[in-house]
């Protein structure tokens, strides 16, 4: 994904990008997160609760696990997260990134829905840029025209350390701005 930029990278996003395609890598994070959810997003809270989607609460200091698979039969990257929540039971939240060309990549999450993006390395920073939305149907992937509605995502991770990170993540909607923001230190 960042092709010539790699080697500009430091050190602890060279290990949290590890995994290499088509094998059996294995990578574990952990840290806390800071969730918020917006009012308006917390009406269809249950919906989204059962789509195993971004988790539709506001929370700080979650204790989260993040593990990064490999797969040896493609090169798709897949997340598993568990947010142990105080208030809720603990919460799994699950996506694949595959390669599109380049540095396209589609985020797939539960219901085909996907998340069209570009990766970059600027201003010191990992940058994940809205490229829209896609429903994802084995390798077709057509276009969903509902940013409006769903609302644009944006995220960064930066060093803190050779061995820590940290990533802020929201995804912006036009009516009420942030509707659910994410910040975790790993």
């Amino acid at each position: 994904m960042f092709d010539r930029q790699w080697p500009l990278l430091p050190a602890v996003m060279h290990k949290h990008y590890l995994n290499r395609p088509y094998s059996n890598d294995h990578t574990q994070v952990t840290g806390t997160i800071n969730v918020w959810c917006a009012r308006p997003l917390k009406l269809c809270a249950q919906i989204l609760w059962r789509l195993k989607s971004i988790p539709p609460h506001s929370e700080t200091d979650v204790p989260i696990t993040v593990d990064f698979h490999s797969s040896p039969d493609n090169n798709h990257f897949r997340f598993e997260r568990l947010f142990r929540f105080r208030e809720k039971p603990h919460y799994r939240f699950s996506s694949v990134m595959e390669p599109i060309k380049d540095d396209l990549v589609v985020e797939r999450m539960s219901g085909h829905i996907g998340w069209l993006l570009r990766y970059s390395w600027e201003d010191q920073k990992v940058k994940l840029k809205h490229q829209g939305y896609v429903i994802c149907l084995g390798k077709l992937k057509i276009p969903l025209p509902v940013s409006w509605l769903i609302g644009k995502g944006y995220a960064e991770e930066w060093a803190l350390d050779e061995n820590r990170f940290a990533m802020c993540m929201h995804i912006s909607h036009p009516w009420w701005g942030n509707s659910i923001s994410m910040m975790v230190s790993s």
